[in-house]
């Protein structure tokens, strides 16, 4: 069973969603932090603890995931930043020591994308270079489509524990796993 609307307003140890990955964006050494909103921003807005973040507001949420990260790809070609982190807002159980790994890589791949116990998950780092490929995503399937048409752009790194996300309430209640 999918979770339904408003899954990031749903409520874990007391913070919707959202708040666990804002304010994990804000103890990592990453700015500026853009967040894309879809249908619901302005109840989002109203719920959430926001700082500097740059808030982009998706039109049509329901083209994918990949419209969510064009959308917040072209708001940072406006900026400095010379790569991006694209964390998902239904990992609320992602940690520091889990994207630490991502951001330390020394690697000269366009893609730096996280492996949980041997199998790849989020977030994936993208360097500017890899942003061009980015916009070319399609529907609900996210960077998996960059894995498998460029796999020499990856760069796989092992990082500790899991990375559940909420699909659906129950979810809620199992936790980290």
């Amino acid at each position: 069973m999918r979770f339904g609307g408003n899954k990031l307003l749903a409520e874990l140890d007391g913070r919707p969603l959202l708040q666990h990955m804002l304010d994990l964006a804000a103890s990592l050494p990453v700015a500026p932090v853009v967040a894309v909103l879809g249908r619901n921003a302005g109840e989002l807005r109203a719920a959430c603890r926001w700082g500097d973040e740059l808030i982009v507001v998706n039109p049509r949420p329901d083209a994918g995931l990949s419209s969510s990260v064009r959308l917040g790809l072209a708001e940072l070609e406006h900026t400095r930043a010379d790569r991006a982190l694209m964390l998902l807002g239904d990992q609320p159980w992602l940690r520091v020591a889990q994207v630490e790994p991502l951001l330390a890589a020394a690697t000269d791949s366009p893609l730096v994308v996280p492996r949980y116990q041997g199998t790849r998950g989020a977030p994936v780092l993208l360097t500017r270079a890899a942003w061009p490929l980015a916009a070319q995503l399609h529907g609900d399937q996210g960077f998996s489509q960059l894995f498998a048409t460029h796999p020499e752009l990856v760069t796989y790194v092992d990082v500790p524990g899991t990375n559940p996300d909420v699909d659906s309430p129950a979810d809620l209640s199992r936790g980290a796993g």
